[in-house]
Protein backbone atom coordinates (compact mmCIF):
# COMPACT_ATOMS: atom_id res chain seq x y z
CA UNK A 1 0.00 0.00 0.00
CA UNK A 2 1.12 3.57 -1.02
CA UNK A 3 2.03 5.90 1.87
CA UNK A 4 0.59 8.95 -0.08
CA UNK A 5 -2.92 10.08 -0.56
CA UNK A 6 -3.63 12.55 -3.30
CA UNK A 7 -7.38 13.69 -2.80
CA UNK A 8 -8.40 16.41 -6.27
CA UNK A 9 -11.63 18.49 -6.04
CA UNK A 10 -13.33 18.46 -9.14
CA UNK A 11 -15.42 21.57 -10.77
CA UNK A 12 -12.70 24.79 -11.12
CA UNK A 13 -9.45 22.39 -10.05
CA UNK A 14 -9.38 19.44 -12.50
CA UNK A 15 -11.76 21.34 -14.77
CA UNK A 16 -11.83 24.70 -16.10
CA UNK A 17 -16.22 24.68 -15.75
CA UNK A 18 -18.78 23.61 -13.41
CA UNK A 19 -20.03 20.34 -14.46
CA UNK A 20 -22.91 20.50 -12.16
CA UNK A 21 -24.07 23.64 -13.79
CA UNK A 22 -23.15 22.49 -17.32
CA UNK A 23 -25.06 19.83 -16.79
CA UNK A 24 -28.14 21.78 -16.00
CA UNK A 25 -27.02 23.89 -18.83
CA UNK A 26 -26.80 21.03 -21.35
CA UNK A 27 -30.44 18.81 -20.22
CA UNK A 28 -32.51 22.91 -21.05
CA UNK A 29 -30.33 23.05 -24.11
CA UNK A 30 -31.75 19.41 -25.38
CA UNK A 31 -35.42 20.51 -24.13
CA UNK A 32 -35.35 17.57 -21.53
CA UNK A 33 -36.59 19.87 -18.99
CA UNK A 34 -38.86 23.27 -18.84
CA UNK A 35 -36.07 26.27 -20.50
CA UNK A 36 -37.30 29.21 -18.54
CA UNK A 37 -37.99 27.64 -14.95
CA UNK A 38 -35.15 25.34 -14.86
CA UNK A 39 -32.46 27.78 -16.37
CA UNK A 40 -33.70 30.61 -14.18
CA UNK A 41 -33.65 28.33 -10.93
CA UNK A 42 -30.04 26.82 -12.07
CA UNK A 43 -28.51 30.24 -11.93
CA UNK A 44 -29.99 31.13 -8.98
CA UNK A 45 -28.23 28.12 -7.10
CA UNK A 46 -24.57 28.82 -9.51
CA UNK A 47 -25.12 32.30 -7.89
CA UNK A 48 -25.41 31.39 -4.39
CA UNK A 49 -22.32 28.83 -4.84
CA UNK A 50 -20.33 31.50 -6.12
CA UNK A 51 -21.05 33.84 -3.52
CA UNK A 52 -20.43 31.23 -0.73
CA UNK A 53 -24.44 31.03 0.59
CA UNK A 54 -25.31 27.51 -1.26
CA UNK A 55 -27.22 25.57 0.67
CA UNK A 56 -25.64 21.90 -0.91
CA UNK A 57 -28.84 19.95 0.12
CA UNK A 58 -31.16 22.24 -0.88
CA UNK A 59 -29.37 22.32 -4.19
CA UNK A 60 -28.78 18.45 -4.79
CA UNK A 61 -32.69 18.02 -3.95
CA UNK A 62 -33.18 20.32 -7.29
CA UNK A 63 -30.75 18.54 -9.27
CA UNK A 64 -31.37 15.16 -8.65
CA UNK A 65 -35.60 15.91 -8.34
CA UNK A 66 -35.13 16.86 -11.98
CA UNK A 67 -34.17 14.05 -13.33
CA UNK A 68 -36.45 11.41 -11.10
CA UNK A 69 -38.64 9.01 -12.97
CA UNK A 70 -36.76 9.41 -16.48
CA UNK A 71 -36.14 6.06 -18.06
CA UNK A 72 -32.52 5.34 -17.06
CA UNK A 73 -31.23 4.44 -20.74
CA UNK A 74 -32.18 8.01 -21.79
CA UNK A 75 -30.71 9.40 -19.03
CA UNK A 76 -27.61 7.16 -19.70
CA UNK A 77 -27.98 8.34 -23.17
CA UNK A 78 -27.84 12.15 -22.38
CA UNK A 79 -25.08 11.55 -20.12
CA UNK A 80 -22.79 10.24 -22.74
CA UNK A 81 -23.80 13.36 -25.01
CA UNK A 82 -23.02 15.31 -22.84
CA UNK A 83 -19.47 14.12 -21.90
CA UNK A 84 -18.48 14.35 -25.86
CA UNK A 85 -20.05 17.78 -26.12
CA UNK A 86 -19.35 19.05 -22.87
CA UNK A 87 -16.66 17.59 -20.79
CA UNK A 88 -14.14 15.94 -22.82
CA UNK A 89 -13.35 19.28 -24.75
CA UNK A 90 -12.57 20.48 -21.03
CA UNK A 91 -10.40 18.31 -19.83
CA UNK A 92 -7.06 20.16 -20.28
CA UNK A 93 -3.71 18.52 -20.92
CA UNK A 94 -2.12 20.33 -17.82
CA UNK A 95 -4.98 18.60 -15.45
CA UNK A 96 -4.29 15.69 -17.26
CA UNK A 97 -0.51 15.69 -16.21
CA UNK A 98 -1.28 16.77 -12.89
CA UNK A 99 -3.34 13.49 -12.23
CA UNK A 100 -1.25 11.45 -13.40
CA UNK A 101 1.42 12.53 -11.65
CA UNK A 102 0.22 11.51 -8.62
CA UNK A 103 -1.10 8.37 -10.54
CA UNK A 104 2.05 6.91 -12.36
CA UNK A 105 3.82 6.93 -9.08
CA UNK A 106 0.97 4.49 -7.64
CA UNK A 107 -0.44 7.21 -5.02
CA UNK A 108 -3.52 6.45 -3.46
CA UNK A 109 -6.02 9.14 -5.82
CA UNK A 110 -10.18 10.04 -5.48
CA UNK A 111 -11.86 12.46 -6.82
CA UNK A 112 -13.87 14.47 -4.08
CA UNK A 113 -16.62 16.29 -5.43
CA UNK A 114 -20.07 17.84 -4.15
CA UNK A 115 -21.50 16.72 -7.45
CA UNK A 116 -23.38 13.87 -7.72
CA UNK A 117 -22.20 10.68 -8.92
CA UNK A 118 -24.34 9.91 -11.32
CA UNK A 119 -22.69 13.48 -13.54
CA UNK A 120 -19.33 12.90 -12.22
CA UNK A 121 -18.40 8.83 -12.57
CA UNK A 122 -17.99 9.12 -16.33
CA UNK A 123 -15.73 12.64 -15.38
CA UNK A 124 -13.70 10.42 -13.00
CA UNK A 125 -12.97 7.52 -15.37
CA UNK A 126 -11.98 9.96 -18.25
CA UNK A 127 -9.48 10.85 -15.74
CA UNK A 128 -8.30 7.72 -14.87
CA UNK A 129 -9.30 8.01 -11.49
CA UNK A 130 -10.88 4.59 -10.04
CA UNK A 131 -12.23 6.11 -6.64
CA UNK A 132 -14.85 8.65 -6.99
CA UNK A 133 -16.09 10.48 -3.38
CA UNK A 134 -20.00 12.56 -4.73
CA UNK A 135 -23.18 12.97 -3.42
CA UNK A 136 -24.98 9.39 -4.15
CA UNK A 137 -28.27 10.24 -5.90
CA UNK A 138 -30.67 7.01 -4.99
CA UNK A 139 -31.71 4.88 -7.64
CA UNK A 140 -34.97 2.14 -8.08
CA UNK A 141 -34.50 -1.44 -8.87
CA UNK A 142 -34.59 -0.42 -12.48
CA UNK A 143 -31.61 2.40 -11.95
CA UNK A 144 -34.43 5.52 -12.56
CA UNK A 145 -33.18 8.09 -10.16
CA UNK A 146 -35.83 8.65 -7.09
CA UNK A 147 -34.51 12.51 -7.14
CA UNK A 148 -33.50 12.08 -3.31
CA UNK A 149 -29.99 11.75 -1.77
CA UNK A 150 -28.23 8.95 -0.39
CA UNK A 151 -26.32 10.03 3.11
CA UNK A 152 -25.26 13.63 3.55
CA UNK A 153 -23.84 16.36 0.99
CA UNK A 154 -20.02 15.78 -0.20
CA UNK A 155 -19.74 19.74 0.53
CA UNK A 156 -17.42 21.56 3.05
CA UNK A 157 -17.12 19.48 6.49
CA UNK A 158 -18.95 16.56 4.44
CA UNK A 159 -15.46 16.18 2.21
CA UNK A 160 -13.87 14.94 5.54
CA UNK A 161 -16.55 12.70 6.30
CA UNK A 162 -17.10 10.86 3.61
CA UNK A 163 -13.54 10.48 2.74
CA UNK A 164 -12.46 9.47 6.04
CA UNK A 165 -15.41 6.46 5.65
CA UNK A 166 -13.81 5.83 2.15
CA UNK A 167 -10.59 5.17 3.99
CA UNK A 168 -12.08 3.20 7.11
CA UNK A 169 -13.61 0.92 4.43
CA UNK A 170 -10.12 -0.16 3.38
CA UNK A 171 -8.85 0.22 6.77
CA UNK A 172 -7.16 3.31 6.44
CA UNK A 173 -7.70 6.92 8.02
CA UNK A 174 -5.58 10.16 7.28
CA UNK A 175 -3.14 9.07 9.59
CA UNK A 176 -1.73 6.18 7.51
CA UNK A 177 -0.26 8.63 4.95
CA UNK A 178 3.20 10.15 5.59
CA UNK A 179 2.57 12.25 2.66
CA UNK A 180 -1.80 13.36 1.50
CA UNK A 181 -2.91 16.11 -0.93
CA UNK A 182 -6.00 17.81 -1.69
CA UNK A 183 -5.92 20.39 -4.49
CA UNK A 184 -9.10 22.60 -4.85
CA UNK A 185 -10.80 25.98 -6.01
CA UNK A 186 -12.92 26.47 -3.49
CA UNK A 187 -12.46 28.21 -0.22
CA UNK A 188 -15.98 25.60 1.12
CA UNK A 189 -13.07 23.38 0.76
CA UNK A 190 -10.95 24.44 3.11
CA UNK A 191 -12.09 21.86 6.08
CA UNK A 192 -10.28 19.40 3.94
CA UNK A 193 -7.62 21.35 2.79
CA UNK A 194 -6.69 22.08 6.51
CA UNK A 195 -6.67 18.10 6.97
CA UNK A 196 -3.91 17.32 4.76
CA UNK A 197 -0.58 17.81 4.77
CA UNK A 198 0.06 19.21 1.70
CA UNK A 199 -2.91 21.60 1.04
CA UNK A 200 -2.85 23.25 -2.95
CA UNK A 201 -5.36 26.04 -3.91
CA UNK A 202 -5.61 24.90 -7.48
CA UNK A 203 -6.98 28.03 -9.48
CA UNK A 204 -8.41 29.64 -6.00
CA UNK A 205 -11.33 31.83 -5.58
CA UNK A 206 -10.50 34.94 -4.03
CA UNK A 207 -11.35 33.71 -0.63
CA UNK A 208 -9.62 30.99 -0.77
CA UNK A 209 -6.30 32.73 -2.24
CA UNK A 210 -6.80 34.83 0.74
CA UNK A 211 -6.70 32.55 3.12
CA UNK A 212 -4.33 30.53 1.29
CA UNK A 213 -1.43 32.88 1.14
CA UNK A 214 -2.29 33.88 4.83
CA UNK A 215 -1.34 30.12 5.34
CA UNK A 216 1.24 29.56 3.21
CA UNK A 217 -0.41 27.13 1.08
CA UNK A 218 1.10 26.75 -2.21
CA UNK A 219 -1.12 28.40 -5.36
CA UNK A 220 -1.75 26.12 -8.81
CA UNK A 221 -2.92 27.90 -11.68
CA UNK A 222 -3.50 25.13 -14.12
CA UNK A 223 -5.98 27.03 -17.12
CA UNK A 224 -4.18 29.86 -17.56
CA UNK A 225 -2.74 28.73 -21.07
Amino acid sequence: MTDTLALFDLDNTLLPIDSDYEWGQFIVRIGAVDRDAYEKKNQMFFDQYIAGTLDPAEYLAFALGELKGIPRARLDAWRQQYMEEVILPNIRPAARRLVNSHLDKGHLTAIVTATNRFVTEPIAKAFGVAHLIAAVPEEAPDGQLTGNLIGTPTSGEGKIEHTEKWLASMGLSFDCFAESWFYSDSDRDIPLLSKVKHPVAANPNDRLKAYAQAKGWALLYLFND
